[in-house]
């Protein structure tokens, strides 16, 4: 069984920064993409943003372009979330996702096989 596990979340102010983490743990596997995803109360889960490890190849919302930047390590399963001038609506849990395997999209939840708990970012204006 895989684990993911995230970290990183907290309170900060808007135009503040946040570093999320996502390490994944349990039986080995190899990722062929992780992910981030996020639900504000209320709300459903949406995609945040994704890498695809072959051709580095990295995916954003609108929402967040220019101010998210995702990177991480292929080898270690990790990932990463750097979180710039974060504005109120960022506020939600975030969650990482991993896919083993091939997938042509990467925004939905239906593609990825593993998901973590998810991590608290509140951002207070």
């Amino acid at each position: 069984q895989v684990q993911l596990v995230e970290s990183g979340g907290g309170l900060v102010q808007a135009g503040g920064s946040l570093r999320l983490s996502c390490a994944a743990s349990g039986r080995t596997f190899t990722s062929y993409m992780m992910g981030w995803f996020r639900q504000a109360p209320g709300k459903e889960r949406e995609f945040v943003s994704a890498i695809r490890w072959s051709g580095d190849n990295r995916y954003y919302a609108d929402s967040v372009k220019g101010r998210f930047t995702i990177s991480g390590d292929n080898a270690k399963n990790t990932v990463y979330l750097q979180m710039n001038s974060l504005k109120p609506e960022d506020t939600a849990v975030y969650y990482c996702a991993a896919r083993r395997s091939f997938a042509f999209t990467w925004y939905t939840q239906r593609d990825y096989d593993y998901w973590g708990q998810g991590t608290q970012v509140t951002v207070s204006s």
